[in-house]
């Protein structure tokens, strides 16, 4: 199971507006995970 850590509606709005600025295509989900702090942690359920 994993769990995700959401950039905040914000973050996420200044990172879209910041990009538009540049005039670049998007990068691949990767990058634009990391670049707004979008993480996956691999929970293990309690035993």
């Amino acid at each position: 199971m994993t769990k995700s850590n959401h950039p905040t509606k914000e973050q996420v709005r200044d990172w879209i507006k910041h990009r538009h600025a540049g005039h670049h295509p998007l990068p691949d989900i990767k990058q634009i995970r990391r670049e707004l702090g979008w993480e996956f942690h691999k929970v293990t359920p309690n035993r």
